[in-house]
C-alpha cells in the first residue's frame, strides 16, 4: 500500500529500521494513554454521565445539565476547583487571552518567567501594535528569558519577583514556535513553588497547549491555579470542531466566566448548540489519540535523525507533548517536508502548501493540514514559521498509521527536491 502513495522502498525499509529501534519506547507512550483513559472513565462515572446530558441547547442555554457536567468531568480530570468548557471559546488564544482579560486588572503586570510566548499572544500582550490588547487597558508585561540550555534561570527569576506590580505569571508549556525544550509537568511544579514561596500573590497560569495526556499529570496536579487549551488540539481527541477550556482554582475560573459572557451572567449562561456529544467522546478518546500523536513524533524525530537532521527533542528523550521540531535548514526544505505532510492528508491531499501571511503572526507562516476539523492540531499537521532557520513543527495524527504515512511521504518528498539522500542501510 505504502508504495501506491508513491513512497519508494528504500524510504520504506529506513522507515522499518526506525520503527524497529522505537519499539523499547511506545509501551512506556501506552501506558500514560493506559492512566490517562482510565483517569476520564473514573471522572465520567463520578459526575454520573448520562444520555440525557448530550441533549442540545439553545439561546441562553439555561439549565444546560450536560455542559455544566462535563465541566465537572474536566475539572475532576485535572484535579482542578472549576472548570469552564465552552463552544464560545473559538481557539487555545482566544482561551488564554479570556484568562489573561479576566484575572488582570489595569496596573497590573503579566509577567513570563519562561522568555517571550507564543506569537499569537504577542497582540494579544500589545509586544505588536494591536486593537483591544492588554497594554490598551493599561496592563504591562515583563519576561524573564530562558537560560541557553533552555532551562529557568531561577535567579533572574528570584530578582524579577521583587517587582511589585507582577499580577499574574503566564508559563507557556510548550516550544511554540521557539527552539527550546518543552518543560514537563514536574519543572513547571518546581517553578511554581519557587515563584510561590516568595510571592504567594502572584497567580500562576499555564499555556497547557499540547501538552495534555502525554503524562499522567496536568499542571494543575502541580500547582498551577489555572491551565488553559483548545479543545481542536489534545483534549477534543479530533473530534470536537470548536472550543477550549479553562481548568483551575474555583474564583480564578469565575473571572474567566464573567469574561467569557458578562458580569453577573458567568457560567449560567452559553447553549451547548448540540457539541457535547463530541466534547464527551472526544474527551474520552483523548488518551488514545495522544498516545497516536506521541508514538508519531518520536517516528519523525527517528526517521530524520537518521537523515542527518538535529531534532527537538530526540527520539530517545521523554515527551511532554505532541509536538517535533525538526530543523530544515532551508526554505525549499521545510516547503517539501510540508508538501509530504499535505499529500499523506484524507482530506484536501492535492493542495500545495504555501508560505503565506497569517492573522497572529509576525512572519509567513507555511502549514499543511488536510484535517476533518479546519486547524485540528491533533489531527495530522506540519507548520512553522519562513524565518531562519527554518524549523518545521509536526504534530498529530489520529491513528500512529496515520501520522507514520505522514513522515514516509515528508521523506520522499525531500528526496524527490533532491534536498536529502538516504543512508545506506544495512
Amino acid at each position: 500500500m505504502y508504495t501506491k502513495f508513491g513512497i519508494s522502498e528504500e524510504v520504506q525499509k529506513l522507515g522499518r529500521e526506525a520503527e524497529l529501534s522505537l519499539s523499547v519506547r511506545f509501551p512506556d507512550i501506552d501506558r500514560i494513554a493506559e492512566y490517562n483513559q482510565l483517569k476520564i472513565i473514573h471522572a465520567m462515572q463520578k459526575n454520573r454521565v448520562s444520555e440525557a446530558y448530550f441533549a442540545a441547547t439553545t439561546g441562553y442555554g439555561h439549565n444546560d445539565l450536560g455542559r455544566d457536567a462535563l465541566e465537572r468531568v474536566y475539572a475532576d480530570v485535572f484535579h482542578a476547583e472549576a472548570a469552564l468548557v465552552r463552544p464560545q471559546i473559538t481557539c487555545g488564544t482566544h482561551a488564554l487571552a479570556v484568562a489573561l482579560f479576566a484575572n488582570l486588572r489595569p496596573g497590573d503586570l503579566l509577567w513570563s518567567p519562561v522568555g517571550r510566548p507564543y506569537d499569537t499572544l504577542e497582540e494579544v500582550i500589545g509586544l505588536r501594535e494591536s486593537r483591544g490588547s492588554l497594554r490598551e487597558y493599561g496592563i504591562g508585561y515583563r519576561e524573564t528569558p530562558l537560560l541557553p540550555d533552555g532551562t529557568f534561570d531561577y535567579e533572574a527569576i528570584g530578582e524579577a519577583l521583587k517587582e511589585p506590580g507582577i499580577r499574574l505569571a503566564e508559563i507557556q508549556r510548550s516550544k511554540g514556535y521557539m527552539e527550546r525544550r518543552t518543560f514537563s509537568v514536574r519543572e513547571i511544579g518546581e517553578l511554581i513553588r519557587f515563584i510561590r514561596e516568595r510571592r504567594p500573590d502572584i497567580i500562576t497560569m499555564v499555556d497547557n497547549c499540547y501538552g495534555e495526556f502525554t503524562e499522567t499529570e496536568e499542571p494543575t496536579d502541580a500547582g498551577a491555579d489555572m491551565a488553559v487549551g483548545s479543545l481542536i488540539k489534545n483534549p477534543g481527541g479530533g473530534l470536537a470542531p470548536v472550543g477550549g477550556y479553562i481548568v483551575g482554582k474555583q474564583e480564578c475560573i469565575e473571572e474567566c466566566a464573567n469574561r467569557l459572557s458578562a458580569p453577573g451572567l458567568g457560567q449560567e449562561i452559553g447553549a451547548n448548540l448540540g457539541l457535547l456529544p463530541s466534547f464527551y467522546q472526544g474527551l474520552f478518546l483523548a488518551p488514545a489519540v495522544v498516545a497516536s500523536a506521541v508514538k508519531s513524533a518520536v517516528f519523525a524525530a527517528s526517521m530524520y535523525e537518521k537523515l542527518g537532521f538535529y531534532t527537538l527533542p530526540g527520539s530517545g528523550e521523554e515527551r511532554h507533548d505532541i509536538i517535533q521540531a525538526i530543523r530544515m535548514n532551508t526554505p525549499e526544505a521545510m516547503e517539501a517536508f510540508a508538501r509530504g505532510v499535505q499529500e499523506a492528508a484524507p482530506v484536501d491531499s492535492f493542495v500545495r502548501p504555501v508560505a503565506s501571511e497569517m492573522a497572529g503572526y509576525g512572519s509567513k507562516v507555511i502549514m499543511a493540514a488536510g484535517t476533518f476539523v479546519s486547524g485540528s492540531s491533533i489531527e495530522l499537521s506540519a507548520d512553522g514559521p519562513m524565518r531562519p532557520p527554518y524549523i518545521i513543527f509536526f504534530q498529530g495524527g489520529l491513528t500512529y498509521f496515520h501520522g507514520k504515512l505522514g513522515v514516509l511521504k515528508s521523506v520522499q518528498a525531500l528526496l524527490d527536491a533532491g534536498i536529502v539522500k538516504l543512508p545506506q542501510l544495512w
